[in-house]
């Protein structure tokens, strides 16, 4: 029989993933696997770049691929070779190399790309059907081309900027206040830059936060010595003009009238799916690639997405004839990998002819909860949040808000439940606490009829050994790796001791970091009450 042709394009974390998974197969000789990288480097962590980009971590510490090893398997890995276009008739992709390159089964991995906004002085192109038809050798495989001194954080290459910026105590201004350009703009800080944050929503993350927890969040960043700027929306960049002849960003002007002077300007306004590929291929897209359940396109079963560009809706007739489609890329890495193991398992069974273990669609996500990771700074938030302590019960009958705030020391908490079980809750400034309700809202637990015990866990007496709960084998410490406290615990008693080690050895922590303090402390108790786990080797 011969081997199922697999071609994977795109070589992120979601596609090394997949990579990973499938390599008993390919090197068995049921799947014939080519991997059609874009950049010129190794897979790495895209959630690390942040940290990257003011030099907290290295780039051997960020790879989460291993090409020698794929290769050593028997899969062909192009590093630094991009498509071009996708011909789902014969079955072949182009490569920028003028190769064809034949496949049985197309994954597109091809992940997302920061915004750029409309703003006077910075060029940015469309990619609808008609642009990628005219100008495709321009905009396919291609970023928008910035000015001297205006950078998005997506890549190496931009963390490279941000980082001789962040070396010569630059003045920076970040444009957005999502997680990636708060979590930029603390790090940069600590590091010793100027930094400010514009955005024009009411307070940071306003995607996520109420206002009693954009407001405490607002205070942390100013006391982290970080300048914000709200209700102010970006309108033009202003340029100087270098001795040596460089026309580079000098200021950023709003439409209140700021005029913003800085030295770099990073633009963290979120990001869109890669579909250009798709779309010229004339596959069905909406926000991202749309896929069924089993993440195969709607308009060709030979095509799947994984990752941040797929978008998973089930076809119905109605929704078919529909041209905005409900839902969007989960944009997390957590939901990429879960999607990458669950095709490669599908595919590898469909190569082998050996029933699938795995269920007949991926894994259906839960509302992504988000973290924002910064230095004394802790911010979880998941479900909807919107809810208020005084809203009319009779509308909700069922509905429970409770806040508790602390400004002056930066802590606050809204936890909203219905019939008792945590639906949703923004946590600031609490970070055991958070820990308490995100294992809650996993389980859908009921919370405690007196909501204020729940405050206890960040509270000067509080042991953690004495919470069982917290410390129980089947508790989940890694939500992106699904590891639980048991492997954890496992992973030590072998005598791996550090948070990098348990990250080898279990992937948790690998993903976007979040839960890097509670695998310390569960290494610290199965220490001992002298233990002190570090977080490298």
């Amino acid at each position: 029989m011969s081997s199922l042709r697999v071609v994977l394009i795109g070589y992120g974390p979601v596609g090394a993933r997949f990579v990973e998974e499938l390599l008993p197969a390919v090197e068995g000789g049921s799947i014939a696997l080519t991997v059609v990288a874009g950049e010129d480097v190794e897979a790495y962590n895209r959630v690390l770049v942040a940290e990257y980009a003011v030099g907290n971590t290295d780039l051997d510490a960020m790879f989460v691929g291993d090409r020698a090893a794929a290769e050593a398997a028997g899969a062909r890995v192009l590093l630094g070779v991009a498509a071009m276009s996708i011909d789902r008739a014969s079955r072949t992709v182009l490569l920028s190399t003028g190769e064809a390159l034949p496949y049985d089964r197309l994954v597109l991995a091809t992940g997302s790309r920061a915004n750029v906004p409309t703003l006077d002085g910075v060029e940015r192109h469309r990619r609808d059907l008609s642009s990628l038809e005219k100008y495709a050798k321009q905009l396919v495989a291609r970023d928008d081309e910035l000015p001297e001194g205006v950078t998005t954080l997506r890549d190496l290459a931009d963390a490279e900027r941000v980082l001789g910026a962040v070396r010569a105590r630059k003045r920076i201004i970040v444009l957005g206040a999502g997680v990636l350009g708060l979590e930029l703009a603390l790090a940069a800080a600590h590091a010793g830059a100027q930094v400010c944050v514009v955005h024009h929503g009411p307070h940071p993350m306003p995607r996520n936060l109420d206002r009693g927890g954009g407001q405490v969040l607002r205070s942390a960043l100013r006391r982290s010595g970080i300048t914000v700027i709200a209700h102010s929306r970006a309108e033009a960049v202003a340029f100087r003009t270098d001795a040596d002849g460089t026309r580079r960003f000098d200021l950023l002007v709003t439409a209140d009238g700021k005029q913003l002077r800085g030295d770099l300007l990073v633009l963290s306004c979120g990001v869109s799916p890669r579909n250009e590929l798709a779309t010229l291929a004339g596959l069905r897209t909406a926000v991202g690639i749309v896929v069924g359940p089993d993440l195969a396109s709607w308009t060709d079963p030979h095509v799947s997405a994984i990752g941040d560009c797929a978008q998973v809706v089930e076809r119905t007739d109605e929704l078919a004839r529909q041209r905005v489609l409900p839902g969007a890329p989960s944009g997390l890495i957590g939901p990429g990998w879960r999607q990458a193991s669950w095709l490669a398992a599908t595919l590898i069974a469909s190569a082998t002819g050996v029933e699938a273990s795995t269920d007949a669609a991926a894994p259906a996500e839960r509302d992504a909860i988000v973290m924002l990771k910064a230095e004394h700074i802790d911010v979880v938030a998941v479900g909807d949040i919107t809810a208020d302590p005084w809203d009319d019960d009779a509308v909700h009958p069922r509905r429970r808000v409770s806040q508790w705030a602390d400004p002056e020391h930066l802590r606050y908490v809204k936890m909203v439940t219905e019939d008792g079980a945590l639906t949703g809750f923004v946590s600031v400034g609490m970070p055991r606490t958070a820990a308490e309700l995100t294992l809650l809202f996993e389980r859908r637990g009921e919370l405690p009829a007196d909501r204020s015990m729940l405050l206890r866990f960040d509270g000067p007496d509080y042991d953690p050994s004495a919470d069982a709960d917290a410390f129980a084998p089947a508790s989940t410490v890694c939500w992106c790796n699904g590891v639980t406290v048991g492997r954890i615990e496992e992973a030590a008693s072998c005598g791996i001791a550090t948070v990098e080690g348990v990250g080898r050895e279990t992937r948790a922590g690998t993903g976007c970091g979040g839960c890097k303090g509670r695998i310390a402390e569960i290494l610290a108790r199965a220490a001992g009450a002298g233990g002190t786990p570090s977080l490298t080797a």
